[in-house]
């Protein structure tokens, strides 16, 4: 295949820059502790300085996948399927997700939200990041709110977006890892006094799990 051609395959989301997928066990939000299969997809130009994936940020060094084999390999060993990144909504996400649910496998999805919705999903945790703004539409159909609590001001940032997401969505609050000793009592004295909101941890981490 050329490189025109390639690319072209990448521009309509049939092959995606995949960094990695994994088994494992959904460490954070509202599904933690659930086996999970994890695709996730190389590119991210939302550059959070305290993001612990910075490798997936070039799309460029991640090999161009074929959508179907990624689907086809993820039927493997879950049935619930989690596409991240990276920021996975900068590809056209519809080819993977109409392959997995043609598998029949359920489909979320974890974004900042950045980029226009693409895909069928069956779960949407929005992290969204000051840096690029969630759009309207993800907002409107979000599952899931988890803000990354790095210093007291994302208390104000949570709060803004808590307002913009619909009714049935669940909101979490998470401490930023590096910083995890310092925010978790901000965060849980917030809770307590914000009872809408609910505690997100990395648990993958304290379990020593990818």
């Amino acid at each position: 295949m050329t490189k025109e051609a390639l690319q072209s395959q990448v521009d309509l989301g049939e092959m995606l820059p995949l960094m990695e997928e994994f088994y494992t066990i959904q460490g954070e939000g509202y599904h933690k502790g659930t086996a999970a299969y994890f695709i996730r997809v190389g590119g991210c130009d939302v550059g959070c300085h305290w993001c612990d994936v910075k490798e997936s940020w070039d799309a460029n060094i991640h090999p161009p996948t074929s959508a179907d084999a990624i689907a086809e390999n993820a039927a493997k060993y879950s049935d619930t399927i989690v596409v991240t990144g990276g920021e996975p909504l900068m590809w056209d996400m519809n080819p993977l997700t109409r392959k997995l649910k043609a598998l029949g496998l359920q489909t979320h999805i974890e974004t900042s939200g950045a980029y226009q919705l693409s895909g069928d999903w069956d779960w949407i945790c929005l992290s969204p990041k000051k840096r690029m703004l969630p759009t309207a539409k993800v907002l409107e159909k979000a599952n899931e709110l988890k803000v990354i609590v790095y210093n007291k001001s994302d208390f104000d940032f949570a709060e803004k977006y808590a307002k913009q997401v619909n009714d049935r969505c669940i909101l979490y609050l998470q401490p930023e890892w590096s910083v995890r000793d310092k925010m978790v009592p901000l965060i849980v004295d917030y809770v307590m006094k914000n009872p809408k909101w609910k505690v997100s941890l990395q648990t993958h981490k304290y379990l020593n799990i990818p």
